[in-house]
């Protein structure tokens, strides 16, 4: 739990404090640029869903930032109470519950990736965006069974 906590703290701080590196690619799933410019043919099909507006697309970048830190609050919380059970301070059923919490946060971001992904079509032209956004519901996912088994 601690390594995904990690790997999600860098990724939130980059978002909050050098927003413009994600945002731009945000924006342009959400605009279906490189559909349109690879695949006319497909962005015709599906050029309704396109995001244009400027003020929506920085606002659910916001709104996944927010996400992001809440879910590194979340993971930091569970990797310090599943901590303290080990060492007999707390009930182990509460370090689970808060320790499932910040694994299930964590990898809500992930599949709510692969779901609005799919819906802007991002795999034609973020091939590399969706992978990672796989491996890490995958690796959030095994960190919950791990949580919950123990």
């Amino acid at each position: 739990m601690g390594f995904i906590a990690a790997w999600l703290t860098t990724g939130a701080l980059e978002n909050l404090l050098h927003p413009a590196i994600n945002e731009t690619y945000t924006a342009e799933v959400l605009d279906m640029r490189r559909l349109r410019d690879d695949y006319p043919e497909a962005y015709s099909i599906v050029a309704y869903r396109r995001v244009t507006s400027p003020r929506i697309r920085a606002a659910l970048f916001k709104l996944i930032v927010v996400w992001e830190l809440l879910a590194t609050l979340a993971l930091w919380a569970g990797v310090i109470v599943l901590a303290l059970a080990a060492a007999g301070q707390v009930q182990p059923d509460v370090a689970r519950t808060l320790g499932l919490l910040g694994g299930l946060m964590f990898t809500s971001i992930w599949a709510a990736f692969l779901i609005a992904g799919n819906w802007w079509c991002y795999w034609f032209g973020h091939e590399g965006a969706q992978v990672t956004h796989f491996h890490m519901t995958i690796w959030g996912l095994l960190n919950v069974m791990f949580v919950a088994a123990v």
